[in-house]
Protein backbone atom coordinates (compact mmCIF):
# COMPACT_ATOMS: atom_id res chain seq x y z
CA UNK A 1 0.00 0.00 0.00
CA UNK A 2 2.83 2.36 0.71
CA UNK A 3 4.14 1.92 -2.79
CA UNK A 4 0.70 2.70 -4.22
CA UNK A 5 0.44 5.78 -2.02
CA UNK A 6 3.85 6.96 -3.11
CA UNK A 7 2.87 6.36 -6.75
CA UNK A 8 -0.30 8.36 -6.34
CA UNK A 9 1.61 11.04 -4.55
CA UNK A 10 4.03 11.12 -7.44
CA UNK A 11 1.15 11.37 -9.88
CA UNK A 12 -0.43 14.17 -7.88
CA UNK A 13 2.88 15.97 -7.65
CA UNK A 14 3.52 15.49 -11.39
CA UNK A 15 0.06 16.83 -12.20
CA UNK A 16 0.69 19.78 -9.90
CA UNK A 17 4.04 20.37 -11.58
CA UNK A 18 2.44 20.10 -15.03
CA UNK A 19 -0.31 22.53 -14.02
CA UNK A 20 2.27 24.88 -12.61
CA UNK A 21 4.39 24.65 -15.78
CA UNK A 22 1.30 25.15 -17.91
CA UNK A 23 0.55 28.36 -16.06
CA UNK A 24 4.13 29.64 -16.47
CA UNK A 25 4.70 32.46 -18.91
CA UNK A 26 8.37 32.14 -19.60
CA UNK A 27 11.37 29.86 -19.53
CA UNK A 28 12.57 30.84 -16.05
CA UNK A 29 9.32 29.62 -14.49
CA UNK A 30 9.67 26.34 -16.40
CA UNK A 31 13.21 25.78 -15.06
CA UNK A 32 12.03 26.60 -11.52
CA UNK A 33 9.18 24.11 -11.91
CA UNK A 34 11.56 21.40 -13.09
CA UNK A 35 13.85 22.02 -10.10
CA UNK A 36 10.93 21.84 -7.69
CA UNK A 37 9.70 18.64 -9.33
CA UNK A 38 13.13 17.09 -8.89
CA UNK A 39 13.20 18.12 -5.24
CA UNK A 40 9.72 16.66 -4.71
CA UNK A 41 10.85 13.43 -6.36
CA UNK A 42 13.91 13.22 -4.21
CA UNK A 43 11.81 13.89 -1.10
CA UNK A 44 9.27 11.33 -2.23
CA UNK A 45 12.01 8.80 -2.75
CA UNK A 46 13.42 9.47 0.67
CA UNK A 47 9.99 9.16 2.24
CA UNK A 48 9.25 6.03 0.28
CA UNK A 49 12.53 4.51 1.42
CA UNK A 50 11.74 5.33 5.04
CA UNK A 51 8.24 3.87 4.69
CA UNK A 52 9.70 0.86 2.97
CA UNK A 53 12.09 0.23 5.82
CA UNK A 54 9.21 0.54 8.26
CA UNK A 55 7.14 -1.81 6.09
CA UNK A 56 10.03 -4.24 5.98
CA UNK A 57 10.22 -4.21 9.70
CA UNK A 58 6.44 -4.73 9.97
CA UNK A 59 6.39 -7.38 7.19
CA UNK A 60 9.15 -9.54 8.68
CA UNK A 61 6.38 -11.53 10.12
CA UNK A 62 4.89 -12.32 6.76
CA UNK A 63 6.13 -14.84 4.41
CA UNK A 64 9.08 -14.16 2.23
CA UNK A 65 7.05 -15.21 -0.86
CA UNK A 66 4.44 -12.57 -0.26
CA UNK A 67 7.21 -10.05 0.26
CA UNK A 68 8.81 -11.05 -2.99
CA UNK A 69 5.49 -10.86 -4.89
CA UNK A 70 4.71 -7.59 -3.24
CA UNK A 71 8.15 -6.27 -4.16
CA UNK A 72 7.66 -7.29 -7.80
CA UNK A 73 4.26 -5.71 -7.90
CA UNK A 74 5.59 -2.53 -6.34
CA UNK A 75 8.42 -2.46 -8.84
CA UNK A 76 5.88 -2.68 -11.68
CA UNK A 77 3.76 0.01 -10.13
CA UNK A 78 6.77 2.22 -9.67
CA UNK A 79 7.80 1.70 -13.29
CA UNK A 80 4.30 2.64 -14.38
CA UNK A 81 4.41 5.65 -12.15
CA UNK A 82 7.74 6.63 -13.62
CA UNK A 83 6.34 6.22 -17.11
CA UNK A 84 3.27 8.28 -16.25
CA UNK A 85 5.50 10.91 -14.68
CA UNK A 86 7.68 11.04 -17.78
CA UNK A 87 4.59 11.37 -19.98
CA UNK A 88 3.27 14.18 -17.84
CA UNK A 89 6.66 15.85 -17.91
CA UNK A 90 6.74 15.60 -21.67
CA UNK A 91 3.27 17.03 -21.96
CA UNK A 92 4.12 19.81 -19.55
CA UNK A 93 7.31 20.55 -21.50
CA UNK A 94 5.35 20.66 -24.79
CA UNK A 95 2.74 22.93 -23.27
CA UNK A 96 5.45 25.09 -21.81
CA UNK A 97 7.13 25.32 -25.23
CA UNK A 98 3.81 26.31 -26.81
CA UNK A 99 3.23 28.89 -24.14
CA UNK A 100 6.76 30.13 -24.69
CA UNK A 101 6.12 30.50 -28.42
CA UNK A 102 2.93 32.34 -27.69
CA UNK A 103 4.70 34.64 -25.30
CA UNK A 104 7.42 35.24 -27.91
CA UNK A 105 4.73 36.07 -30.51
CA UNK A 106 3.12 38.43 -28.01
CA UNK A 107 6.51 39.98 -27.35
CA UNK A 108 7.07 40.45 -31.13
CA UNK A 109 3.65 42.06 -31.45
CA UNK A 110 4.50 44.31 -28.56
CA UNK A 111 7.79 45.20 -30.21
CA UNK A 112 5.98 46.04 -33.49
CA UNK A 113 3.47 48.10 -31.60
CA UNK A 114 6.30 49.90 -29.83
CA UNK A 115 8.04 50.48 -33.20
CA UNK A 116 4.87 51.87 -34.74
CA UNK A 117 4.29 54.06 -31.74
CA UNK A 118 7.89 55.31 -32.03
CA UNK A 119 7.33 56.10 -35.75
CA UNK A 120 4.13 57.93 -34.87
CA UNK A 121 5.99 59.82 -32.21
CA UNK A 122 8.68 60.68 -34.77
CA UNK A 123 6.04 61.93 -37.22
CA UNK A 124 4.44 63.97 -34.50
CA UNK A 125 7.83 65.44 -33.66
CA UNK A 126 8.39 66.36 -37.31
CA UNK A 127 4.96 67.97 -37.45
CA UNK A 128 5.75 69.88 -34.33
CA UNK A 129 9.06 71.01 -35.82
CA UNK A 130 7.26 72.16 -39.01
CA UNK A 131 4.71 73.95 -36.92
CA UNK A 132 7.52 75.65 -35.07
CA UNK A 133 9.13 76.67 -38.36
CA UNK A 134 5.80 78.01 -39.65
CA UNK A 135 5.24 79.87 -36.46
CA UNK A 136 8.72 81.33 -36.68
CA UNK A 137 8.16 82.31 -40.38
CA UNK A 138 4.83 83.83 -39.45
CA UNK A 139 6.57 85.74 -36.76
CA UNK A 140 9.10 86.98 -39.29
CA UNK A 141 6.30 87.90 -41.72
CA UNK A 142 4.50 89.72 -38.97
CA UNK A 143 7.69 91.56 -38.19
CA UNK A 144 8.06 92.43 -41.89
CA UNK A 145 4.44 93.53 -42.01
CA UNK A 146 5.03 95.65 -38.96
CA UNK A 147 7.98 97.25 -40.75
CA UNK A 148 5.84 97.77 -43.86
CA UNK A 149 3.12 99.29 -41.72
CA UNK A 150 5.70 101.61 -40.28
CA UNK A 151 6.78 102.57 -43.83
CA UNK A 152 3.15 103.05 -44.82
CA UNK A 153 2.62 105.24 -41.80
CA UNK A 154 5.63 107.29 -42.78
CA UNK A 155 4.31 107.56 -46.35
CA UNK A 156 0.90 108.53 -45.05
CA UNK A 157 2.50 111.16 -42.90
CA UNK A 158 4.39 112.45 -45.91
CA UNK A 159 1.20 112.40 -47.99
CA UNK A 160 -0.66 114.25 -45.27
CA UNK A 161 2.11 116.85 -45.26
CA UNK A 162 1.95 117.11 -49.06
CA UNK A 163 -1.84 117.42 -48.89
CA UNK A 164 -1.45 120.16 -46.38
CA UNK A 165 1.00 121.91 -48.67
CA UNK A 166 -1.37 121.46 -51.61
CA UNK A 167 -4.21 122.86 -49.56
CA UNK A 168 -2.05 125.84 -48.80
CA UNK A 169 -1.17 126.17 -52.49
CA UNK A 170 -4.84 125.92 -53.41
CA UNK A 171 -5.66 128.60 -50.91
CA UNK A 172 -2.97 130.77 -52.45
CA UNK A 173 -4.33 130.09 -55.91
CA UNK A 174 -7.82 130.87 -54.68
CA UNK A 175 -6.52 134.16 -53.38
CA UNK A 176 -4.88 134.81 -56.75
CA UNK A 177 -8.11 133.93 -58.56
CA UNK A 178 -10.01 136.25 -56.27
CA UNK A 179 -7.57 139.00 -57.11
CA UNK A 180 -7.99 138.20 -60.82
CA UNK A 181 -11.76 138.26 -60.40
CA UNK A 182 -11.41 141.63 -58.73
CA UNK A 183 -9.38 142.80 -61.68
CA UNK A 184 -11.94 141.39 -64.11
CA UNK A 185 -14.70 143.00 -62.16
CA UNK A 186 -13.08 146.32 -62.92
CA UNK A 187 -13.08 145.47 -66.67
CA UNK A 188 -15.92 145.89 -69.07
CA UNK A 189 -18.16 143.00 -70.07
CA UNK A 190 -16.55 142.68 -73.50
CA UNK A 191 -13.00 142.69 -72.06
CA UNK A 192 -13.89 139.99 -69.48
CA UNK A 193 -15.51 137.84 -72.20
CA UNK A 194 -12.44 138.22 -74.40
CA UNK A 195 -10.12 137.05 -71.62
CA UNK A 196 -12.36 134.07 -70.81
CA UNK A 197 -12.75 133.14 -74.51
CA UNK A 198 -8.96 133.23 -75.01
CA UNK A 199 -8.44 130.80 -72.16
CA UNK A 200 -11.21 128.54 -73.46
CA UNK A 201 -9.76 128.65 -76.98
CA UNK A 202 -6.34 127.56 -75.65
CA UNK A 203 -7.81 124.67 -73.72
CA UNK A 204 -9.99 123.64 -76.67
CA UNK A 205 -6.99 123.75 -79.02
CA UNK A 206 -5.02 121.38 -76.79
CA UNK A 207 -8.00 119.04 -76.44
CA UNK A 208 -8.62 119.18 -80.17
CA UNK A 209 -4.96 118.37 -80.94
CA UNK A 210 -5.06 115.36 -78.63
CA UNK A 211 -8.29 114.06 -80.15
CA UNK A 212 -7.13 114.66 -83.70
CA UNK A 213 -3.91 112.79 -83.02
CA UNK A 214 -5.71 109.78 -81.57
CA UNK A 215 -8.25 109.86 -84.42
CA UNK A 216 -5.44 109.97 -86.99
CA UNK A 217 -3.67 107.05 -85.36
CA UNK A 218 -6.88 105.01 -85.36
CA UNK A 219 -7.63 106.00 -88.95
CA UNK A 220 -4.08 105.12 -90.03
CA UNK A 221 -4.28 101.69 -88.39
CA UNK A 222 -7.73 101.05 -89.86
CA UNK A 223 -6.59 102.21 -93.31
CA UNK A 224 -3.57 99.92 -93.22
CA UNK A 225 -5.70 96.97 -92.19
CA UNK A 226 -8.25 97.64 -94.93
CA UNK A 227 -5.50 98.20 -97.51
CA UNK A 228 -3.88 94.89 -96.62
CA UNK A 229 -7.22 93.11 -96.95
CA UNK A 230 -8.00 94.77 -100.28
CA UNK A 231 -4.57 94.03 -101.75
CA UNK A 232 -4.70 90.44 -100.49
CA UNK A 233 -8.11 89.91 -102.11
CA UNK A 234 -6.90 91.46 -105.35
CA UNK A 235 -3.82 89.23 -105.45
CA UNK A 236 -5.82 86.10 -104.67
CA UNK A 237 -8.39 86.82 -107.40
CA UNK A 238 -5.91 87.70 -110.14
CA UNK A 239 -3.37 85.52 -111.91
CA UNK A 240 -1.98 85.92 -115.44
CA UNK A 241 0.97 85.02 -117.61
CA UNK A 242 3.28 87.98 -117.82
CA UNK A 243 6.65 86.81 -119.17
CA UNK A 244 7.61 86.65 -122.85
CA UNK A 245 10.54 85.83 -125.09
CA UNK A 246 12.52 88.94 -125.93
CA UNK A 247 14.99 88.14 -128.69
CA UNK A 248 14.55 84.75 -130.43
CA UNK A 249 11.65 83.05 -132.26
CA UNK A 250 11.77 79.42 -133.46
CA UNK A 251 10.06 78.64 -136.79
CA UNK A 252 9.48 74.96 -137.61
CA UNK A 253 10.17 73.65 -141.17
CA UNK A 254 8.94 70.41 -142.78
CA UNK A 255 12.44 68.99 -143.47
CA UNK A 256 16.09 69.93 -143.36
CA UNK A 257 16.17 70.19 -147.18
CA UNK A 258 14.11 73.36 -146.86
CA UNK A 259 17.12 75.05 -145.22
CA UNK A 260 19.02 75.07 -148.56
CA UNK A 261 16.05 76.58 -150.41
CA UNK A 262 15.76 79.29 -147.76
CA UNK A 263 19.45 80.12 -148.13
CA UNK A 264 19.22 80.18 -151.97
CA UNK A 265 21.90 80.29 -154.58
CA UNK A 266 25.00 81.91 -153.06
CA UNK A 267 22.80 83.05 -150.11
CA UNK A 268 20.72 85.55 -152.12
CA UNK A 269 17.42 84.46 -150.56
CA UNK A 270 18.59 84.81 -146.94
CA UNK A 271 20.24 88.17 -147.69
CA UNK A 272 17.03 89.50 -149.28
CA UNK A 273 14.93 88.24 -146.37
CA UNK A 274 17.20 89.83 -143.74
CA UNK A 275 17.37 93.11 -145.67
CA UNK A 276 13.58 93.42 -146.03
CA UNK A 277 12.67 92.34 -142.47
CA UNK A 278 15.65 93.66 -140.47
CA UNK A 279 15.82 90.31 -138.67
CA UNK A 280 18.73 87.85 -138.47
CA UNK A 281 17.81 84.44 -139.91
CA UNK A 282 19.90 81.77 -138.17
CA UNK A 283 20.19 78.37 -139.85
CA UNK A 284 22.24 75.85 -137.89
CA UNK A 285 22.22 72.13 -137.05
CA UNK A 286 18.91 72.34 -135.19
CA UNK A 287 16.73 69.66 -136.84
CA UNK A 288 13.60 70.88 -138.68
CA UNK A 289 13.78 74.44 -137.28
CA UNK A 290 15.30 77.85 -138.02
CA UNK A 291 15.74 80.80 -135.68
CA UNK A 292 14.72 84.43 -136.08
CA UNK A 293 16.77 86.78 -133.90
CA UNK A 294 15.95 90.43 -133.24
CA UNK A 295 15.34 92.73 -130.29
CA UNK A 296 12.41 94.32 -132.15
CA UNK A 297 9.48 91.96 -131.52
CA UNK A 298 7.26 93.47 -134.23
CA UNK A 299 9.94 92.94 -136.90
CA UNK A 300 10.49 89.44 -135.57
CA UNK A 301 6.75 88.69 -135.80
CA UNK A 302 6.58 90.07 -139.38
CA UNK A 303 9.54 87.89 -140.34
CA UNK A 304 7.87 84.87 -138.75
CA UNK A 305 4.61 85.39 -140.70
CA UNK A 306 6.51 85.93 -143.97
CA UNK A 307 8.73 82.87 -143.48
CA UNK A 308 5.76 80.64 -142.62
CA UNK A 309 3.99 81.74 -145.83
CA UNK A 310 7.11 81.15 -147.93
CA UNK A 311 7.58 77.68 -146.47
CA UNK A 312 3.92 76.76 -147.10
CA UNK A 313 4.07 78.10 -150.71
CA UNK A 314 7.40 76.42 -151.47
CA UNK A 315 8.49 79.08 -154.01
CA UNK A 316 11.36 80.95 -152.39
CA UNK A 317 13.15 83.64 -154.40
CA UNK A 318 13.76 87.39 -153.90
CA UNK A 319 10.50 88.48 -155.57
CA UNK A 320 8.32 86.06 -153.58
CA UNK A 321 10.18 87.05 -150.42
CA UNK A 322 9.39 90.73 -151.06
CA UNK A 323 5.70 89.97 -151.68
CA UNK A 324 5.49 87.80 -148.56
CA UNK A 325 7.12 90.48 -146.38
CA UNK A 326 4.76 93.20 -147.70
CA UNK A 327 1.75 90.99 -147.07
CA UNK A 328 3.00 90.09 -143.60
CA UNK A 329 3.44 93.78 -142.75
CA UNK A 330 -0.16 94.54 -143.79
CA UNK A 331 -1.43 91.50 -141.92
CA UNK A 332 0.57 92.60 -138.90
CA UNK A 333 -1.52 95.76 -138.57
CA UNK A 334 -4.69 93.66 -138.40
CA UNK A 335 -3.03 91.25 -135.99
CA UNK A 336 -1.97 94.14 -133.70
CA UNK A 337 -5.51 95.54 -133.67
CA UNK A 338 -6.90 92.07 -132.88
CA UNK A 339 -4.53 91.81 -129.92
CA UNK A 340 -5.72 95.21 -128.65
CA UNK A 341 -9.36 94.16 -129.01
CA UNK A 342 -8.68 90.88 -127.20
CA UNK A 343 -7.02 92.77 -124.35
CA UNK A 344 -9.96 95.20 -124.06
CA UNK A 345 -12.42 92.30 -124.13
CA UNK A 346 -10.45 90.41 -121.47
CA UNK A 347 -10.39 93.54 -119.30
CA UNK A 348 -14.16 93.98 -119.90
CA UNK A 349 -13.75 97.51 -121.29
CA UNK A 350 -15.76 98.97 -124.18
CA UNK A 351 -15.70 102.22 -126.09
CA UNK A 352 -11.96 102.36 -126.79
CA UNK A 353 -11.23 104.03 -130.12
CA UNK A 354 -9.56 102.16 -132.98
CA UNK A 355 -6.29 104.09 -132.77
CA UNK A 356 -5.98 103.35 -129.04
CA UNK A 357 -6.69 99.66 -129.70
CA UNK A 358 -3.86 99.71 -132.25
CA UNK A 359 -1.51 101.13 -129.62
CA UNK A 360 -2.67 98.52 -127.10
CA UNK A 361 -1.93 95.75 -129.59
CA UNK A 362 1.61 97.07 -130.11
CA UNK A 363 2.23 96.55 -126.36
CA UNK A 364 1.98 92.79 -126.96
CA UNK A 365 5.42 93.09 -128.59
CA UNK A 366 6.89 95.26 -125.84
CA UNK A 367 8.62 93.87 -122.76
CA UNK A 368 9.79 95.44 -119.52
CA UNK A 369 12.38 93.44 -117.59
CA UNK A 370 11.17 90.33 -119.43
CA UNK A 371 7.50 91.05 -118.59
CA UNK A 372 5.01 91.29 -121.44
CA UNK A 373 3.58 94.82 -121.18
CA UNK A 374 0.14 94.01 -122.63
CA UNK A 375 -0.40 91.03 -120.32
CA UNK A 376 0.88 93.14 -117.46
CA UNK A 377 -1.64 95.90 -118.35
CA UNK A 378 -4.51 93.42 -118.45
CA UNK A 379 -3.54 92.10 -115.04
CA UNK A 380 -3.25 95.64 -113.67
CA UNK A 381 -6.73 96.35 -115.06
CA UNK A 382 -8.21 93.40 -113.17
CA UNK A 383 -6.42 94.42 -109.97
CA UNK A 384 -7.60 98.04 -110.30
CA UNK A 385 -11.19 96.87 -110.70
CA UNK A 386 -11.01 94.72 -107.57
CA UNK A 387 -9.39 97.47 -105.48
CA UNK A 388 -11.87 100.11 -106.74
CA UNK A 389 -14.82 97.84 -105.92
CA UNK A 390 -13.50 97.40 -102.38
CA UNK A 391 -13.00 101.17 -101.99
CA UNK A 392 -16.43 102.02 -103.41
CA UNK A 393 -15.23 104.08 -106.41
CA UNK A 394 -15.98 103.70 -110.13
CA UNK A 395 -14.80 100.21 -111.06
CA UNK A 396 -15.07 100.77 -114.85
CA UNK A 397 -12.87 103.87 -114.77
CA UNK A 398 -10.33 102.06 -112.59
CA UNK A 399 -10.12 99.12 -115.01
CA UNK A 400 -9.81 101.48 -117.96
CA UNK A 401 -7.02 103.43 -116.27
CA UNK A 402 -5.22 100.19 -115.37
CA UNK A 403 -5.37 98.89 -118.96
CA UNK A 404 -4.08 102.15 -120.48
CA UNK A 405 -1.56 103.17 -117.81
CA UNK A 406 1.47 101.99 -119.87
CA UNK A 407 0.10 102.81 -123.36
CA UNK A 408 2.97 105.27 -123.84
CA UNK A 409 5.44 102.36 -123.94
CA UNK A 410 4.00 101.29 -127.32
CA UNK A 411 5.74 104.21 -129.10
CA UNK A 412 8.27 105.47 -126.53
CA UNK A 413 11.10 104.23 -128.78
CA UNK A 414 9.90 106.47 -131.60
CA UNK A 415 8.97 109.63 -129.61
CA UNK A 416 10.99 111.50 -127.03
CA UNK A 417 9.69 111.72 -123.48
CA UNK A 418 8.72 109.39 -120.65
CA UNK A 419 6.05 106.82 -121.20
CA UNK A 420 3.75 108.61 -118.72
CA UNK A 421 3.91 111.89 -120.66
CA UNK A 422 3.46 110.13 -124.00
CA UNK A 423 0.59 108.03 -122.68
CA UNK A 424 -1.20 111.03 -121.14
CA UNK A 425 -0.96 112.98 -124.45
CA UNK A 426 -2.28 109.98 -126.39
CA UNK A 427 -5.17 109.56 -123.95
CA UNK A 428 -6.11 113.25 -124.31
CA UNK A 429 -5.91 112.98 -128.13
CA UNK A 430 -8.24 109.96 -128.19
CA UNK A 431 -10.73 111.55 -125.78
CA UNK A 432 -10.20 109.45 -122.67
CA UNK A 433 -11.77 110.69 -119.37
CA UNK A 434 -9.78 113.06 -117.19
CA UNK A 435 -9.51 110.40 -114.44
CA UNK A 436 -7.81 108.01 -116.90
CA UNK A 437 -5.45 110.75 -118.12
CA UNK A 438 -4.61 111.57 -114.49
CA UNK A 439 -3.87 107.89 -113.74
CA UNK A 440 -1.62 107.53 -116.81
CA UNK A 441 0.30 110.74 -116.10
CA UNK A 442 0.77 110.37 -112.33
CA UNK A 443 0.75 106.65 -111.46
CA UNK A 444 4.51 106.94 -110.78
CA UNK A 445 4.19 110.29 -108.97
CA UNK A 446 1.04 110.23 -106.85
CA UNK A 447 1.95 113.49 -105.09
CA UNK A 448 0.72 115.31 -108.21
CA UNK A 449 -2.40 113.18 -108.52
CA UNK A 450 -5.75 114.96 -108.70
CA UNK A 451 -7.93 111.86 -108.19
CA UNK A 452 -7.71 108.54 -106.38
CA UNK A 453 -7.18 106.53 -109.59
CA UNK A 454 -3.39 107.10 -109.86
CA UNK A 455 -3.05 105.65 -106.34
CA UNK A 456 -5.10 102.59 -107.30
CA UNK A 457 -3.09 102.12 -110.51
CA UNK A 458 0.21 102.48 -108.64
CA UNK A 459 -0.81 99.80 -106.09
CA UNK A 460 -1.96 97.40 -108.82
CA UNK A 461 1.16 98.10 -110.91
CA UNK A 462 3.40 97.33 -107.91
CA UNK A 463 1.53 94.09 -107.19
CA UNK A 464 1.85 92.88 -110.80
CA UNK A 465 5.49 93.91 -111.22
CA UNK A 466 6.74 92.85 -107.79
CA UNK A 467 5.29 89.34 -107.86
CA UNK A 468 8.16 86.76 -107.76
CA UNK A 469 8.99 85.61 -111.31
CA UNK A 470 7.09 88.45 -113.02
CA UNK A 471 10.21 90.34 -114.04
CA UNK A 472 13.78 89.40 -114.69
CA UNK A 473 16.80 91.26 -113.47
CA UNK A 474 20.48 90.47 -113.65
CA UNK A 475 22.03 88.47 -110.86
CA UNK A 476 24.73 91.08 -110.45
CA UNK A 477 22.28 93.95 -109.83
CA UNK A 478 20.20 91.77 -107.53
CA UNK A 479 23.19 90.83 -105.36
CA UNK A 480 24.42 94.41 -105.40
CA UNK A 481 21.07 95.63 -104.08
CA UNK A 482 21.10 93.05 -101.29
CA UNK A 483 24.65 93.99 -100.31
CA UNK A 484 23.81 97.69 -100.32
CA UNK A 485 20.80 97.10 -98.06
CA UNK A 486 22.86 95.12 -95.55
CA UNK A 487 25.76 97.61 -95.65
CA UNK A 488 23.40 100.53 -94.99
CA UNK A 489 21.86 98.71 -92.01
CA UNK A 490 25.20 97.72 -90.47
CA UNK A 491 26.59 101.27 -90.82
CA UNK A 492 24.40 102.50 -87.95
CA UNK A 493 25.76 102.27 -84.37
CA UNK A 494 24.38 99.53 -82.16
CA UNK A 495 23.57 97.17 -85.08
CA UNK A 496 24.91 93.66 -84.51
CA UNK A 497 23.73 91.86 -87.68
CA UNK A 498 21.52 92.54 -90.70
CA UNK A 499 19.86 90.19 -93.20
CA UNK A 500 18.20 91.07 -96.52
CA UNK A 501 15.39 88.56 -97.05
CA UNK A 502 12.40 87.99 -99.36
CA UNK A 503 14.36 88.89 -102.50
CA UNK A 504 15.42 92.21 -100.98
CA UNK A 505 11.92 93.32 -99.99
CA UNK A 506 12.67 93.15 -96.27
CA UNK A 507 15.74 93.93 -94.18
CA UNK A 508 16.00 92.37 -90.71
CA UNK A 509 18.26 94.26 -88.30
CA UNK A 510 19.43 92.64 -85.03
CA UNK A 511 20.63 95.27 -82.54
CA UNK A 512 22.60 95.07 -79.31
CA UNK A 513 20.06 95.39 -76.46
CA UNK A 514 22.47 97.13 -74.13
CA UNK A 515 23.17 99.88 -76.67
CA UNK A 516 19.77 100.33 -78.35
CA UNK A 517 16.60 100.65 -76.28
CA UNK A 518 12.99 100.39 -77.48
CA UNK A 519 12.58 104.06 -78.32
CA UNK A 520 15.94 104.13 -80.11
CA UNK A 521 14.88 101.07 -82.12
CA UNK A 522 11.93 103.03 -83.55
CA UNK A 523 14.23 105.87 -84.56
CA UNK A 524 16.76 103.42 -86.02
CA UNK A 525 14.10 101.79 -88.25
CA UNK A 526 13.01 105.20 -89.53
CA UNK A 527 16.60 106.35 -90.20
CA UNK A 528 17.45 103.14 -92.08
CA UNK A 529 14.30 103.45 -94.19
CA UNK A 530 15.14 107.07 -95.07
CA UNK A 531 18.71 106.10 -95.97
CA UNK A 532 17.50 103.27 -98.21
CA UNK A 533 15.09 105.63 -100.00
CA UNK A 534 17.97 108.02 -100.73
CA UNK A 535 20.75 105.60 -101.73
CA UNK A 536 19.12 102.45 -103.21
CA UNK A 537 16.99 101.89 -106.30
CA UNK A 538 14.45 99.11 -105.83
CA UNK A 539 11.01 98.05 -107.12
CA UNK A 540 8.01 98.32 -104.79
CA UNK A 541 8.91 98.90 -101.16
CA UNK A 542 11.40 97.59 -98.59
CA UNK A 543 10.26 96.69 -95.08
CA UNK A 544 12.69 97.54 -92.28
CA UNK A 545 12.34 95.32 -89.17
CA UNK A 546 14.45 96.00 -86.07
CA UNK A 547 14.80 93.05 -83.67
CA UNK A 548 15.85 93.75 -80.08
CA UNK A 549 15.96 90.95 -77.52
CA UNK A 550 17.77 90.07 -74.29
CA UNK A 551 18.82 86.51 -73.52
CA UNK A 552 20.09 85.06 -70.25
CA UNK A 553 21.65 81.57 -70.42
CA UNK A 554 22.67 79.42 -67.45
CA UNK A 555 23.56 75.72 -67.19
CA UNK A 556 22.53 73.32 -64.41
CA UNK A 557 25.38 70.95 -63.62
Amino acid sequence: MLWIITGFLGLIIGAAVGFFVKQANNKNLLEIAEKEAKEVLTNAKQESQSILQEAKKEAKKEKQALIKDERDRLKQESQRAHELLEQELRRSRENAAKELERTRADIDKDREFIKESRNEMKGERQKLEKMELRLSSRGEKQDARALKLDDVEEKLNKLSKELNKREEDLELKAMELQEQFHEIAQLTKEQAQEIIFKRLDGELEREKAIRIRSALELADADAKRKAFNIIAQAIQRSAAEVSAAISVTVVPIPSDSMKGRIIGREGRNIRTFEALTGVDLIIDDTPEAVLLSSFNPIRREVAKLALIELISDGRIHPTSIEDSVNKAQSDMQSYIKEKGEEAALEANIVGIKSGMLQLLGRMNFRTSYGQNVLKHSVQVSHLCGIIAAELGVDEVLARRAGLLHDVGKSIDRDIEGSHTEIGANLAKRFGEPNEVVDAIAHHHDIDLAETIYPIIVQAADAISAARPGARRESLESYLKRLESLESIATSFPGVEKSYAIQAGREIRIVVQPDKVDDSSAVLLARDVANRIEQDVEYPGQVQVTVVRESRVVEYAR
